[in-house]
């Protein structure tokens, strides 16, 4: 979900608003995934990203130790910009996930790339 600026929502665990700044109608030159923050963390972690060019198709979820997908945060097209995702340490049936290390993955066309977090309670 993308928000205008300004505009508020409260859509649970996920939101999606382009970063705010001087430079906010700068499209960015490459896509990224960034570190999250805090990490480790608890209740909650910020996911930063960067899409390069409007993709068709962007894919952010959280996945466990044992590679199972825990939570979807983001499967849908985004315009190029910056984005914010938002995972409040529950998976796709809103339930509270264990302590313990997960991986985030964003895949956005052909770019595809995992990093590491640590919830802790």
């Amino acid at each position: 979900m993308i928000i205008i600026e300004g505009e508020t929502t409260d859509v649970g665990e996920i939101v999606m608003i382009p970063e705010v700044g001087t430079d906010n109608d700068m499209i960015p030159i490459i896509t990224e995934l960034s570190s999250n923050y805090p990490n480790p963390f608890n209740p909650e972690t910020t996911i930063s990203f960067s899409i390069a060019q409007t993709s068709p198709f962007v894919n952010l979820e959280i996945i466990n130790v044992k590679g199972q997908k825990v939570k979807q945060l983001v499967n849908e097209q985004l315009p190029a910009g910056k984005h914010i995702a938002v995972w409040n340490g529950k998976d796709d049936n809103d339930k509270q996930v264990a302590s313990g290390i997960y991986f985030y993955k964003l895949k956005a066309g052909n770019y595809e790339q995992t990093k590491k977090m640590i919830l802790i309670k």
